[in-house]
């Protein structure tokens, strides 16, 4: 018998995945963040900072693993972090063109995401629950399907509302 007292919800709060046979859903998110860093203009030709990102974009979660499988999520999502920095399945589809890993909540879905920290604490109030949190950076290149995206997870918001109703 589990000790828990978090239960798993309908659809998880965050999905994590190197868009192939590694996916993690997060059921338990406490906190998420999304914060961008602007740059000031580049000195220079209006061609050459049309190529440069305007902004860095952080997405900090704090979460709960949960369950009897705590320990096989902290194991896949110590390898996701692995895999974003040297290479996922979705770099190896896509050529290149998209690669670290997915994203996906009701706040943003994005890819190009890579692990800055991952971080785990196990206290004694909770039981049969380990802590997670984690800082990503969206690190992609120029291109269309990151804005796309952005419009997507507008969609994504609404239906996660209207399912929660």
């Amino acid at each position: 018998m589990s000790s828990s007292f978090q239960h798993y919800l309908a659809v998880p709060s965050a999905i994590l995945s190197d868009g192939a046979l590694l996916t993690i859903p997060l059921w338990a998110v406490t906190a998420m963040s999304v914060s961008a860093t602007y740059h000031l203009p580049a000195i220079g030709s209006a061609g050459a900072r049309a190529g440069v990102a305007a902004h860095d974009d952080t997405v900090t979660l704090a979460g709960v693993l949960v369950g009897p499988e705590r320990y096989a999520w902290k194991l896949a999502l110590e390898r996701l972090a692995e895999a974003s920095r040297h290479g996922s399945a979705l770099a190896a589809y896509t050529g290149g063109a998209v690669g670290g890993a997915i994203l996906v909540t009701s706040m943003t879905i994005r890819t190009d995401m890579y692990f800055q920290s991952l971080a785990f604490n196990v206290t004694a109030g909770k039981r049969d629950a380990i802590d997670v949190t984690m800082a990503l950076v969206h690190a992609p290149l120029p291109s269309a399907l990151g804005v796309l995206l952005d419009v997507a997870s507008i969609g994504v918001g609404a239906l996660a509302d209207w399912a929660g109703n």
